[in-house]
């Protein structure tokens, strides 16, 4: 059983690693892309990721394309605007969802 939690989170840490620099994906978007998880499943992931992950984290949002409520929501808002991605107000555009 944790080879296959192992092995889901391996391909989630992939997908995140290739997103493009200007583009966002949803917590859905990812689970999608993965047998038998699902956004929470995603979500979690996402949180235990080690502060200063070389993986762009940020780029993950929710599917209404608001950024997610956490510790790092400034930080995010951030990267994303060193990324080129615009926001309206605490929103991402759909335009950059891949």
């Amino acid at each position: 059983m944790d080879d296959v939690v192992v092995d889901w989170k391996v391909q989630l840490y992939t997908l995140l690693a290739a997103l493009p620099r200007d583009r966002v994906v949803s917590y859905g978007g990812l689970a999608k892309q993965l047998d038998g998880v699902n956004a929470r499943m995603v979500a979690r992931a996402m949180s235990s990721l080690p502060a200063g992950s070389a993986l762009p984290w940020h780029r993950v949002i929710r599917s209404d394309g608001h950024l997610a409520d956490h510790d790092g929501a400034v930080e995010q808002r951030a990267r994303l605007l060193a990324d080129g991605i615009m926001l309206q107000g605490n929103r991402v555009p759909r335009r950059y969802f891949l």
